[in-house]
């Protein structure tokens, strides 16, 4: 089993933060508004992304069975904010063919509509090829429990499938999946940062998915579910409800 998946049960069971982006830096002040924060009594455990006014992109490995809240608008989950927004989650949509493994991804309905600000702006799914990548998060910047007190992103440099399959190795790297590296050794993301984005070009290209035993190794690349290859499922949701 994915270690990232293992590090979400551990948060559920104890309670405990365990987002992480290592080797990252600060994102500047409300730079990526489209970033959202899955909340347990105020705890973050996953991210997401707003790609409407009442929808978040998120990853189906982050669906808990109990009651959690997004919040979007917000550059740190430390401190009050005047642009922040909370949203209690009305309905959970799993990809139907999620296995554990493959299509990783959820849409979530909220209980309301986000108002658009300039904090708070929704993201469209990638179409092209992606090229310039980020992923952003919240949380541990070392993978030594060192806390972040703002979204830090990190740069992302994309693998070919066959690479990552190659490094991989018996853990299948499949068409809907897209795999990257930091551009040094243990820079990417890791648990709690499950469901964030991949943003490549300003638009949403991938979800966070799983990676390694140790984060932001290269030896076993990140894994993102490719948003792409679900556009189709993505649109049927929006449009029907």
């Amino acid at each position: 089993m994915a270690l990232i998946f293992i590090q979400l049960l551990l948060f559920i069971l104890s309670g405990a933060d365990g987002s992480k982006i290592v080797g990252g830096q600060d994102a500047a002040p409300h730079s990526r508004p489209y970033m959202a924060s899955l909340q347990v009594r105020g705890q973050h455990f996953c991210g997401g992304v707003l790609v409407k006014e009442d929808f978040v992109l998120t990853a189906a490995h982050c669906l808990i069975n109990r009651p959690f809240t997004v919040v979007v608008g917000v550059d740190s989950l430390s401190r009050a904010e005047s642009t922040k927004q909370e949203f209690r989650v009305a309905r959970s949509f799993p990809h139907p063919n999620y296995d554990g493994h493959e299509n990783d991804i959820m849409l979530l309905k909220l209980g309301g509509s986000a108002a658009l600000t300039e904090a708070v702006q929704l993201i469209p799914p990638k179409i092209g090829r992606p090229r310039e990548c980020i992923t952003a998060g919240w949380g541990d910047i070392g993978d030594n429990n060192t806390i972040a007190t703002r979204l830090q992103e990190v740069n992302v440099t994309l693998l070919s499938q066959r690479i990552c399959q190659r490094r991989w190795g018996a853990v299948p790297i499949t068409s809907s999946m897209l795999c990257g590296t930091g551009a040094r050794v243990f820079q990417g993301f890791c648990s709690g940062d499950s469901g964030g984005p991949l943003v490549c070009d300003g638009d949403a290209a991938g979800v966070v998915s799983f990676s390694g035993q140790r984060c932001g190794d290269p030896k076993t690349p990140d894994v993102y579910t490719r948003v792409a290859s679900f556009r189709r499922w993505i649109r049927n949701v929006l449009k029907n409800n």
